[in-house]
């Protein structure tokens, strides 16, 4: 599956999973633009790829955004910046719920809006891609605000997509399962993390990897009849019993 002649955008690219997102679209032939706040990590990040240029992107900030699309419009943009504040809803701030809603959500309504009036402006299709999570279709304890958000960022890629289809911007949303990555690694070499680990049916962590395929797949024309799709990818996880 090739993405050459391809321009992307990733979003939340300095580390993880956006940084993985990077290498891959950059690996299949796509000219890429990692974007984040961290500009000494897109360095790093942008180092190792070919095609690979950092942008300083703020999402929570609209001006920060529409810059990054002030020159040529994006083939691909991949929506994946997000942060999480675990806490009890009883006791969570609400500067912390506000900020992951900002981040999570509005943030990617920001650089959705901006990459599909982009491509309306040039006549040019769009794959937008969003980052969501298995927990934005069914629920954990303590991350009440991350859920929500994450929820909401189904829907408005369901949204997105019918109002979009006629002008050729697609719209697909991603959730992954539970992803070892650097942040989370050391949670799950703990008791409560293999104990999570024991409830996904396929009794293992996926890892970065394990997202390259369906990733490609909706970012490529593979997925041209695609829009408003969610496609989950969790080793089970969603279709365990209760």
């Amino acid at each position: 599956m090739t993405l050459k002649g391809q321009r992307a955008l990733v979003t939340g690219a300095s580390s993880g999973l956006g940084a993985h997102f990077v290498r891959v679209l950059a690996d299949s032939g796509a000219s890429v633009v990692a974007g984040a706040r961290n500009e000494a990590r897109l360095e790093e990040v942008c180092a190792g790829v070919s095609g690979g240029r950092p942008c300083r992107l703020d999402v929570t900030d609209r001006d920060s955004v529409e810059a990054a699309f002030a020159d040529e419009p994006f083939d691909i943009v991949v929506n994946n910046a997000g942060i999480s504040v675990a806490g009890a809803a009883l006791d969570y701030a609400e500067d912390d719920w506000q900020a992951t809603l900002d981040t999570n959500l509005t943030g990617c309504f920001r650089v959705a809006q901006c990459a599909a009036r982009a491509g309306i402006a040039a006549a040019r299709g769009v794959s937008i891609v969003n980052v969501a999570s298995i927990l934005g279709l069914r629920v954990a304890g303590h991350v009440a605000a991350y859920a929500a958000a994450k929820a909401g960022l189904v829907q408005f890629t369901k949204a997105a997509a019918l109002e979009w289809a006629r002008h050729g911007i697609r719209v697909n949303a991603l959730c992954p399962g539970y992803v070892e990555t650097p942040l989370n690694r050391d949670f799950f070499a703990t008791e409560a993390g293999q104990a999570m680990i024991r409830r996904i049916p396929q009794r293992r962590l996926g890892q970065m990897e394990d997202l390259d395929g369906p990733l490609l797949l909706l970012a490529s024309d593979a997925s041209r009849y695609m829009t408003g799709s969610v496609i989950a990818v969790d080793g089970g996880h969603l279709v365990s019993s209760l």
